[in-house]
């Protein structure tokens, strides 16, 4: 082996090592945040069968409840992300995290329709930027040829949160029903929110701001990162807030996001009231059950990532998980009344959702400079949250017109298609990694 080739080698595992630090220091705490935050966000999809029973509320009451979080989202998100900036990650998402476990864990008070618009609406906006916050975050940490994996690590918490929160969401709803004076779906809320306090703790005391207030990296690894993120920036096209108003990929990226948000949220609040139609009438198994698609989109969602960073393609790696959840949730539309049918179509739903989430975001850094990420990743965000609005509402409005959700899921599979088959319109040699 030439003395070329040795040097670039020893350069390959020196810098393997140092992301390997990184990610072993930064990504459980970062994933049982997001676990917990999407939990408490598609909860009140368990909630419904109990809660809706108790407080007389109407698929479209609750589909418009669970709606309006999204639009607390769209319309706090790039404010919440520029603070985050202004004040620090360690901090601000700190602060995020106690404020949305407050409110989340007082979801249990709620007695009237207004009650539960209130305290969506506010959760909305403690939630609206948490995850775009972490994904800027990231990206400070890490080259774009690494983001693929890492951000499906990072977002391998989506589904996790059904893996965990289906059985255990829908174990407090039978377990813990009229235990003290509360219903099972109180108690849901209690368990699942209060913690979340105690974790926003943790991160105050233990996320560092960036990779240079860190001891745990000595000076040549710093430099190494220094390096390789300067080379990126230097290809990047949008510079100035004004920039992501006027670039054209920005606006097809929001309309992709869109069909991404479709495809995740139909999911999360609709799949345990899907199963529950095709005739498994036990909270406990509708919560085992849901659990299911979401275990399926762990491991592809893993396997995804990395065959997208091997191969240095994002495109591709985006638009066939679109595709494979619009075959889904039509599959599932097809025969409501049959469980194999619906848990079939689910499942392929839920492994395209999962993985389109974190393929996604791999294409705005590509355009996003440094100085522009935190808002343009915000306002991508919350364009996008008006589909995840847009999806339990439909859902929940058609079924009390038609008294089936068929027709809705048939319009959101055809909307997602769409999304994917947009993808395709991105520019290759941008968004692919160098």
């Amino acid at each position: 082996m030439s003395t070329a080739n040795t040097a670039e080698h020893a350069a390959l595992a020196q810098h393997d090592s140092t992301h390997s630090k990184i990610t072993w220091r930064l990504m459980p705490l970062l994933l049982i945040c997001y676990l917990f935050a999407h939990l408490d966000r598609i909860n009140i999809g368990f909630a419904k069968m109990q809660m809706s029973s108790d407080l007389h509320f109407s698929d479209t009451v609750y589909g418009f409840g669970a709606g309006l979080f999204f639009i607390a989202y769209a319309l706090f998100g790039v404010p919440s992300n520029m603070a985050l900036d202004r004040v620090g990650p360690r901090r601000w998402i700190a602060t995020l995290m106690v404020v949305w476990g407050t409110l989340s864990t007082s979801m249990l008070w709620v007695e009237s329709a207004s009650g539960f618009y209130v305290l969506r609406f506010l959760l909305g906006v403690a939630e609206a930027g948490f995850f775009p916050g972490i994904l800027v975050y990231l990206n400070r940490w890490y080259p774009a040829r690494r983001r693929g994996q890492i951000t499906a690590l990072f977002a391998i918490a989506v589904p996790m949160a059904g893996v965990v929160g289906g059985p255990l969401s829908g174990g407090i709803l039978e377990l813990f029903h009229d235990a003290a004076g509360l219903r099972g779906w109180q108690w849901m809320f209690l368990i699942e929110g209060a913690p979340v306090v105690l974790l926003g703790l943790v991160v105050l005391k233990c996320l560092p701001d960036s990779f240079e207030s860190v001891s745990w990296l000595n000076g040549n690894q710093k430099q190494q990162l220094r390096e390789q993120l300067s080379q990126e920036e230097q290809r990047k096209s949008i510079t100035s807030f004004a920039g992501i108003l006027r670039d054209s990929q920005v606006w097809l990226l929001v309309a992709v996001y869109f069909a991404v948000m479709l495809a995740v949220n139909t999911l999360a609040f609709w799949m345990p009231t899907l199963i529950h139609g095709a005739g498994i009438g036990s909270d406990g198994r509708v919560g085992l059950l849901s659990a299911v698609p979401y275990l399926a989109g762990c491991f592809f969602m893993i396997a995804c990532g990395r065959s997208s960073d091997r191969q240095r393609e994002r495109r591709w790696h985006l638009c066939v998980p679109l595709l494979m959840s619009a075959i889904g949730i039509a599959v599932a539309g097809l025969a409501p009344g049959n469980a194999v049918m619906v848990l079939g179509g689910l499942i392929i739903a839920g492994m395209g959702a999962s993985a389109a989430l974190p393929m996604f975001w791999q294409l705005p850094p590509a355009f996003l400079s440094n100085t522009t990420q935190a808002a343009g990743i915000a306002l991508i965000s919350s364009f996008g949250s008006i589909a995840s609005f847009l999806a339990p509402y439909l859902i929940g409005w058609m079924r009390d017109t038609t008294q089936s959700a068929s027709l809705a899921l048939y319009v959101l599979a055809l909307f997602i298609t769409l999304g994917g088959l947009l993808v395709l319109r991105t520019k290759a040699a941008i968004v692919n990694p160098q």
